[in-house]
């Protein structure tokens, strides 16, 4: 949300004489959330503390590739382009490093 640095601030006066109402408006506009959805979506939208515990997940999982790490403390693995060092023959990937 764009903020207009120009325009005059309230004093605390005048903060202290908004009305309730105004005050619950302005809760209610900032607490609501915006979807941009692009057309063809077709993902179904998941409210926050949904009850998942009936899904499924199906993930394929592949094997580390020849050319990828397992970093020794962080324990991701990483392309071998991401290899900053190796500390006596284990390595460590350049986020940790």
């Amino acid at each position: 949300m764009a903020t207009d640095y120009d325009t005059p601030r309230k004093t605390d006066d005048e903060l202290n004489e908004d009305s309730l109402e105004e005050l619950k408006a302005r809760r209610v506009d900032k607490t609501a959330a915006v979807v941009d959805l692009e057309e063809g979506d077709n993902e179904s939208l998941e409210l926050p503390g949904a009850d998942l515990s009936g899904e499924e997940l199906s993930v394929r999982v592949l094997p580390r590739q020849a050319d990828e790490f397992t970093c020794s403390r962080c324990f991701l693995v990483h392309h071998q382009s991401q290899l900053a060092f190796e500390r006596d023959g284990q390595p460590v990937c350049r986020d940790c490093a």
